[in-house]
């Protein structure tokens, strides 16, 4: 005779069972939550991506939810517990990301200039006597969000490799993004700071900042670009579906926002050199605030 609680566990066991290919074909949503870096203001950036939501609503025949989170650690949180689905992280906030998260997968990078590469300046008050890196020294420098490739880690890497150390050759500031940055080194609050060179050209096409009060006193080496990121946990083939779509967008006002040409594939591997830069700079990655 079969006990009521072997009876019981055959239930649940055959319900497991019922369920379980559904299970291993991942989760297929029918609302994908796509979260973008959180640079300008959350009403800028929904507005100027109409383009994007549109097109994966056609494309992928599912409704899509823009969401800007506060900063970069939401950001990284919120895909730490799957309440988005698909994130565009900086370079290093994708690094971070990836270390609390390890199944998230990077499947495409801004291309610009033809590469999916891009670099970051340094750059100086031009009354404050920065003609060098080097220079900096004694000197007061504004860093991005401390989560940020080219308005933190990079810049700071360049007044390492100058020699200098943070804190204790040059005092500096996080103040959070990109542009904050450059309007206080030209208010002259720090005399210096690091920031991207797209967002850089971009404010000064804007006439954001005066470039007859700004120099620029370095500039990087070529840095992974923004990645596209998708939950690993989603069904395989809504994965290919999406990793299509951003790889065939062609139409420039969809790519306009992201100061884009196209987008190219990109693996995990391509941001070891950020990981290495980490190193060198005795950052442990598994404590910043991201």
């Amino acid at each position: 005779m079969i006990s009521r609680r072997t009876f019981g566990a055959g239930l649940a066991l055959s319900a497991v069972l019922r369920a379980g290919p559904s299970l291993a074909q991942g989760a297929n949503p029918d609302t994908l939550k796509v979260a973008l870096l959180p640079d300008e203001s959350a009403s800028t950036i929904i507005q100027n991506n109409q383009g994007l939501k549109s097109y994966l609503e056609q494309g992928l025949n599912k409704r899509i939810e823009l969401v800007v989170t506060t900063d970069y650690s939401s950001m990284i949180e919120a895909m730490r517990f799957k309440r988005i689905d698909l994130a565009y992280f900086g370079p290093l906030s994708y690094v971070l990301a990836k270390s609390r998260s390890p199944e998230i997968e990077p499947f495409a990078a801004l291309v610009s200039g033809g590469q999916p590469t891009y670099t970051s300046y340094l750059i100086a008050n031009v009354a404050a006597g920065i003609a060098r890196a080097d220079d900096v020294k004694g000197k007061t420098v504004g860093f991005g969000d401390t989560a940020s490739t080219s308005s933190h880690l990079i810049p700071r890497a360049l007044l390492k490799n100058a020699g200098l150390e943070a804190g204790q050759d040059y005092g500096f500031q996080h103040l959070g993004t990109h542009d904050a940055v450059a309007r206080a080194v030209q208010a002259g609050h720090v005399q210096a700071g690091g920031l991207s060179r797209p967002i850089f050209t971009a404010l000064v096409e804007k006439k954001s900042i005066d470039p007859a009060k700004i120099k620029v006193v370095a500039e990087s080496r070529p840095i992974p670009n923004y990645p596209w990121t998708v939950r690993g946990d989603l069904a395989p083939d809504l994965k290919e579906k999406i990793k299509a779509a951003f790889l065939e967008i062609r139409d420039p006002v969809i790519l306009k926002p992201f100061k884009a040409e196209s987008f190219a594939p990109i693996t995990d591997a391509d941001y070891d050199v950020l990981r290495e830069t980490a190193k060198l700079l005795n950052i442990d990655l598994t404590k910043v605030k991201g």
